[in-house]
């Protein structure tokens, strides 16, 4: 089968690319409105894109009315978020954090998301996350007739649990991030060795 994207809609083409292109990470996006009101939201198009500068690329779609979401919003005008990754414990509230909700509300009130600042000058983190980054925006990707918006931020601290430190000279982590796999969570599972390479 051959599937050719011209012709397919917006939503067919991301039902397949959701379910292609996996595991596709968490990214949780803490963001404050000038305000200081905090948005939690959690996208799963998100990905490292360089050590240097130190970057990652989150991409933002839009509100169900067409408006901006928060997350996008706070970025542009702020500069600031944080983007915690996800393990099964936190599940069902970054889950419940997908909610649409109106600008004035907060995830972290509305779903019981414990939060803590660790970081000064940036948006708090959640509690219990096993690493969290402190970002600031970069620069956005132009996507003519897109439906989300491409963030890039630039990471300028990372918060690391001591707890899945398994070697503190070179900084090796051990954890199972959150994942998403189509419409469905999942977890990472079994390590594979790298074959020598002859």
């Amino acid at each position: 089968m051959v599937v050719d994207y011209a012709d397919k809609a917006f939503t067919q083409s991301n039902q397949l690319m959701a379910q292609t292109i996996i595991p596709r990470p968490i990214a949780w996006v803490l963001t404050q409105n000038a305000e200081g009101t905090l948005n939690i939201a959690p996208f799963s198009y998100f990905m490292g894109l360089s050590a240097e500068p130190p970057t990652m690329v989150v991409s933002v779609g839009y509100k169900s009315d067409g408006s901006q979401k928060d997350t996008l919003k706070n970025l542009r005008e702020t500069k600031k978020c944080t983007i915690c990754m996800v393990d099964e414990p936190l599940l069902e509230k970054m889950h419940f954090s997908s909610k649409e909700l109106d600008s004035a509300l907060s995830e972290a009130k509305e779903f019981n998301i414990d939060t803590k600042n660790v970081v000064d000058g940036f948006p708090p983190m959640v509690e219990g996350a096993p690493s969290a980054f402190f970002c600031e925006y970069y620069q956005e990707i132009d996507l003519k007739n897109a439906q989300n918006v491409p963030l890039i931020v630039e990471i300028k601290a990372q918060y690391i649990d001591d707890n899945i430190v398994t070697g503190e000279e070179k900084i090796t982590l051990d954890y199972e991030p959150l994942v998403r796999v189509g419409k469905s969570y999942a977890l990472l599972g079994k390590k594979i060795t790298p074959p020598s390479i002859p």
